[in-house]
């Protein structure tokens, strides 16, 4: 055994210095910047510079000049198809919001025109959602009676929803968007449940036709207003609630069965109301205890700048419930345009979705619109249809506009529970159950957080449980950083590959040698774990080996290439270890650090402590060399370094 037998390692390089503000380019441009939207003007005219400008920030100016009439007739049926179910849904979750219907079809008519010039997405059909709907009528409801003062109650929506706009479009312009993304998966799927579980209650009251009912949302208070009322239940109201949600969910299961009559679905809500309103007009029901939506009146949206309160004492209350129901809008909305993005294999860009959801709620706050966001039901509906551009939205636009100018008298007699039936038909399709079973299956903690939000919006609140989801996947992320998972590595055999004893039983640990994997960056938050973690291994490991008789530990190998990044706190942890082991008479070795890593290790010195010679490019080269080292009576720790330097002379 000698120098000859011991094949040369490769030497770790350190990365050149870049200069402060190039580095913190770099870092911001990764931050806020991932897409790199300015790549398009780079060698390009000061002319040709602005029209692609334009067009960034106006996507129809890029794709309008390539429309095609074959393209307009997809759009043409699609945009009718969802204009059908834009009416009653518009009258639907106004009601729910406690405010005016006719607010419903104001919402449906400029926003889409808005986003139809300035989101990115082709199936996306704008309108109002049930959760936001929730939303404003238990928030603004606490503060402000809808009944006893209707005009404050929709000048605070109107200001909410103008609050809400800005927040979104300031997100997409300060390239913000990742704030949505703290709100996982799990969370949406539990929160959306819990409130679709909270809307399909509240609408027993017009189920039930009762006319006072709790401003509360959770389902102890719900089912206790409905049981106190007992004597004022109409038994008309709920026999026709109860049939009309029987033919929607019917024709729902026939359209899932039979995807080539999806349209039937999409007809069915405003089947309902027509079929609502001449069964209650030939029968007088009205008054039989049958409430009705009464006069709408006829015209376009009036303009409601004048109407924002923003001198109003209740600011406070409108601004939070606009940041709220805005960041569920947008989670929604961009969720729901990439899933059918995935579907046609095209892009969307966060960032202008934000941009565009703002602008589209601003616009829509000054002409007496309330909220409006990407829901998934329309926008299944518009993709089903075939739509081929966001023209499907102008031309649902431009049939609600006829409804506003010419057919608003005909649903004078639309009872309130057909719109019930509506919006529980909707909400029981987003109580996803099986998404619930998959969590479960795949990663248990994630199905705590779909639960926890879902039980926080079901038994305390919306804004419980949406802080409840929020606080718990925060929790999680913070636990991993702050406790990072290690693993012992071992030999595959008759290979050079070193992997984790615990995922591949097979592998050999190595005689006198510890390999540890560190699997996360070093930061102040788990230095200190990792300190007391990394000693606790070695002791555990020489236990072991005094046990069992096997020879005693002489080297630590850290595996570091799974840590990314590592600040001042860990490089003392590193130095610390660095002594412990050495008190112990063992060395402790590097293996494949990062690039971020060992700039910080060589300006900090560390490297010039532990040894150029005990780091190396990969876990195989240290292991040989540590071997090297045992089995040529254990030389002076330099000689490997000289060998190096023979080797490359």
């Amino acid at each position: 055994m000698g120098n000859a037998d011991y094949e040369c390692p490769h030497r770790v390089e350190i990365p050149p210095a870049k200069p402060f503000l190039k580095a913190l380019k770099s870092s911001l441009k990764e931050t806020f910047f991932p897409d790199d939207p300015f790549r398009q003007f780079k060698n390009q005219p000061t002319s040709r510079k602005l029209v692609l400008g334009l067009q960034h920030f106006v996507p129809i100016l890029e794709w309008a000049p390539r429309y095609t009439f074959d393209f307009f007739k997809s759009d043409l049926i699609a945009g009718i198809t969802i204009a059908s179910l834009a009416v009653p849904q518009g009258i639907s979750y106004a009601n729910l919001a406690n405010l005016p219907a006719i607010i419903g079809l104001y919402s449906s008519f400029v926003p889409p025109l808005v986003y139809a010039m300035l989101g990115s997405s082709k199936d996306l059909a704008v309108g109002t959602v049930a959760v936001a709907s929730l939303l404003i009528s238990s928030m603004l409801g606490k503060v402000v009676s809808p009944t006893e003062n209707p005009k404050l109650y929709v000048q605070l929506a109107l200001t909410s929803t103008f609050f809400a706009g800005a927040f979104q479009a300031s997100l997409g312009l300060l390239r913000l968007g990742f704030v949505v993304d703290f709100l996982s998966h799990a969370t949406i799927v539990g929160f959306m449940g819990g409130a679709a579980t909270v809307v399909c209650l509240q609408q027993l009251k017009g189920v039930l036709g009762l006319v006072h009912f709790t401003h509360e949302t959770d389902i102890v208070s719900v089912m206790k207003s409905i049981f106190s009322q007992e004597h004022q239940w109409r038994w008309e109201s709920a026999v026709l609630g109860c049939c009309f949600l029987f033919f929607l969910l019917l024709t729902r299961y026939f359209s899932k069965r039979k995807p080539a009559f999806f349209w039937i679905n999409a007809m069915a809500p405003l089947c309902s109301v027509i079929l609502g309103s001449i069964l209650v007009f030939v029968t007088h029901a009205e008054k039989h205890g049958v409430q009705v939506i009464g006069h709408l009146k006829k015209g376009l949206n009036p303009p409601s700048i004048s109407e924002l309160a923003f001198g109003s004492p209740y600011l406070t209350t409108a601004i939070k419930t606009g940041i709220i129901t805005g960041v569920i809008g947008l989670a929604e909305g961009v969720a729901v345009g990439r899933s059918f993005a995935a579907f046609k294999n095209y892009h969307i860009d966060g960032n202008k979705e934000m941009i565009a959801f703002g602008m589209m709620n601003i616009a829509g706050s000054c002409t007496s619109c309330y909220l409006t966001a990407g829901p998934f039901s329309r926008s299944a509906v518009n993709f089903n249809a075939g739509c081929k551009t966001a023209v499907s939205n102008i031309v649902m636009a431009t049939a609600v506009m006829f409804t506003l100018l010419f057919l608003t008298p005909l649903f004078h007699y639309t009872p309130l529970v057909v719109l019930s039936a509506i919006i529980m038909a909707a909400m029981l399709g987003l109580i996803d159950y099986e998404a619930v079973i998959h969590l479960w299956k795949v990663d248990k903690v994630d199905c705590i957080v779909c639960l926890g939000a879902y039980v926080g919006v079901v038994f305390g609140s919306v804004e419980i449980g949406l802080v409840i989801a929020v606080t718990v996947s925060m929790l999680r992320v913070l636990l991993f950083v702050a406790r990072p998972r290690t693993f012992t590595l071992g030999n595959i055999p008759n290979s050079s590959i070193y992997r984790s004893i615990d995922q591949y039983p097979d592998a050999n640990n190595i005689p006198g040698i510890l390999i540890l994997q560190i699997d996360a960056p070093i930061y102040f938050a788990n230095a200190n774990y990792l300190r007391e973690r990394i000693s606790r291994w070695i002791y555990e490991e020489e236990d072991k080996l005094k046990s069992s008789g096997e020879t005693s530990l002489h080297y630590v190998i850290l595996d570091l290439s799974t840590v990314g990044s590592i600040d001042t706190s860990g490089i003392s942890m590193l130095e610390e270890v660095k002594k412990n082991v050495d008190i112990k008479g063992l060395k402790l070795v590097l293996a494949n650090p990062r690039s971020e890593v060992i700039k910080k290790l060589e300006k900090s010195k560390f490297i010039e402590k532990i040894g150029q010679e005990w780091i190396y490019v990969t876990v195989g080269e240290a292991v040989s060399a540590c071997n090297f080292m045992l089995h040529t009576c254990k030389p002076n720790p330099g000689e490997i370094e000289v060998n190096r330097k023979d080797d490359n002379v």
